[in-house]
């Protein structure tokens, strides 16, 4: 039996050709896909071809052909222009590159080796396009049941559409939650999807966060995009108002202006009336959510009520608060005005003012702090005591509230001497004046009277007067006493005088006329003459005295501690 040798070798050759079954690829980027395959035997030649299949034909195209001497793209194809096939490489590999890889180009690609003698091959790869579809889109719905839409254009493959209410998926379930999704493709072959969510919605959902995710596939994984969140405005009725003091802050005073405002639980608002707690049939005169008090007092302290009324239901709730309206009445001193003390008496003066919060109490004198509480206590009083007590009443709670008041404390009692404590010798050279003061104070105003040995000289009752005596008489440092009692004579034998001259006038031994009047009054002025000044908080005056008391009356008020007189003597 004879057999054919290049027969069998044809049974046992063969050509195999392995191919990726899939290969991906974003639209708009290059793609290449590897052809490698294998002969049994060494061929003449190898004979590769690459056709497509799928798309709007079930056939087979062939885009390209050739072998070692030549490489051949088919014209008048989809692939015309955008493809290049390299040379098989010593493992076999050849490798077809598309150029801007199409939505279109999502096909079969089949390689094909024809080793001669040796047989064929085939193998293929179907590529995949992918190209993300545009970010998500979300809108609220504000009718029926439905709450929110949500679109992604113009995505391949075919997105999906997922809700989410606080990132937790939204599962379809009857009477609570449905998803009415449309899928569009469009002419390009991309896909629009919209979907819209019908949920019905409860009070808990106020303040809930809806958005819807969109998910793709893209090469080797899948990619999600996000809408943005929103709040679905969900109606529901009032349970619950709440009513507060806007303003001021802190405590409320008499004379401020208040603003009471009011909320309620429910939505949309509902409309809201302000009342009295004590008079809940009246209405008072409030704009929408506000209530403004203005020049409150403490008549305006109580409870205010908010109410609200839901206009589908009929329901009524009402919110309360408390206002109060603190006050700092006028302080009341005790005593009152003006009170008259003896020196070495005692007093106890009280201030008080009304108040809704505590309160603290400081005298003052003259601008100086004497005294702190609600009592002065004044024991023993002098002179100095005397003057007017200022009582302050403050409330530390409430900033800017204080009143005050007074009371004026004289002080009567018998006169004081200043330096009377001791006793003043003086000596003074001739052609020299001496210059003497008194001063006391007490009330009522007390007189002062000047002497000189023992002989009284001048009598003051000038409350603020200070009185000078002036002599135009020298004196010498060791013969003092005997001028005075020279002066004192020489005033003695001019009164006499004058006394005969008036009583010879009388008789009409002395003509009498202008000249005359002229040359007495000159003769009545001379060196030896004592003359008396007083001079007062007003005016100062000259009197000529002949051996008789000058005086003046005080005045009855006192003015401070003790009034003081001050005399002076000049010789």
């Amino acid at each position: 039996m004879h057999v054919c040798v290049a027969c069998v070798f044809a049974v046992w050759a063969k050509v195999e050709v392995t191919m990726e079954d899939s290969v991906e690829v974003h639209v708009g980027k290059s793609v290449k896909i590897p052809c490698v395959y294998s002969i049994s035997e060494e061929p003449s030649t190898v004979m590769v071809q690459w056709f497509v299949k799928g798309g709007a034909s079930t056939q087979r195209e062939r885009i390209f052909y050739g072998d070692e001497s030549m490489q051949i793209v088919d014209k008048g194809t989809d692939f015309t222009g955008r493809i290049e096939v390299s040379l098989a490489d010593e493992r076999g590999e050849i490798v077809l590159t598309i150029q801007s890889v199409r939505l279109g180009d999502e096909q079969e690609f089949i390689c094909q080796v024809n080793g001669m003698s040796a047989g064929n091959g085939e193998g293929k790869t179907l590529l995949k396009v992918f190209d993300p579809p545009e970010a998500p889109v979300i809108e609220g719905i504000h009718y029926g049941i439905s709450i929110a839409s949500c679109e992604a254009r113009n995505g391949y493959p075919r997105p999906n559409i997922t809700w989410y209410r606080d990132d937790t998926a939204l599962i379809p379930s009857n009477g609570k939650i449905n998803v009415v999704t449309l899928v569009t493709r469009e002419s390009s072959g991309l896909y629009t999807i919209q979907s819209e969510l019908h949920y019905r919605v409860e009070k808990e959902d106020k303040d809930a966060l809806f958005y819807c995710e969109v998910s793709y596939a893209v090469p080797g994984a899948i990619g999600t995009a996000e809408s943005k969140q929103i709040n679905v405005t969900v109606h529901y009725p009032t349970e619950v108002v709440e009513v507060w003091k806007a303003s001021p802050e802190g405590p409320v005073k008499e004379g401020d202006t208040v603003e009471i405002r009011c909320r309620g639980d429910g939505n949309p608002p509902p409309p809201f009336t302000f009342t009295r707690a004590q008079q809940p049939d009246v209405e008072l005169d409030s704009t929408q959510d506000m209530l403004l008090l203005e020049d409150v007092t403490r008549a305006d302290s109580g409870v205010y009520q908010c109410r609200s009324l839901d206009l589908d239901t009929y329901a009524e709730a009402v919110g309360e608060m408390k206002l109060t309206v603190h006050y700092l009445d006028p302080a009341v001193v005790t005593p009152r005005d003006t009170e008259i003390l003896l020196k070495g008496e005692s007093l106890t003066a009280t201030c008080n003012a009304q108040s809704s919060v505590e309160t603290s109490t400081v005298w003052f004198k003259d601008g100086e702090l004497v005294g702190k509480g609600h009592e002065l206590f004044l024991q023993d009083v002098s002179f100095d005591a005397a003057g007017e007590y200022v009582c302050q009443v403050t409330a530390p709670s409430l900033a800017g509230m204080k009143t005050s008041s007074s009371v004026n404390i004289v002080v009567q009692g018998a006169p004081e001497m200043n330096g009377m404590e001791r006793r003043l010798e003086m000596e003074e050279n001739v052609e020299k004046w001496v210059n003497l003061s008194c001063e006391a104070r007490g009330y009522p105003k007390p007189t002062i009277t000047w002497s000189v040995t023992g002989i009284q000289l001048v009598t003051s009752t000038a409350a603020s007067t200070a009185v000078r005596v002036t002599s135009s008489r020298r004196v010498q440092k060791d013969g003092s006493g005997v001028i005075i009692v020279v002066i004192i004579v020489c005033i003695l034998l001019l009164a006499i005088l004058g006394s005969v001259l008036y009583f010879l006038y009388k008789k009409g031994k002395i003509p009498c006329g202008r000249s005359g009047k002229q040359e007495i009054t000159k003769e009545k002025t001379s060196k030896d003459d004592i003359v008396v000044e007083m001079k007062s908080d007003k005016t100062e005056e000259a009197v000529l005295l002949k051996g008789v008391n000058g005086d003046k009356k005080a005045h009855n008020d006192q003015g401070g501690p003790g009034r003081w007189a001050k005399k002076g003597l000049n010789l």
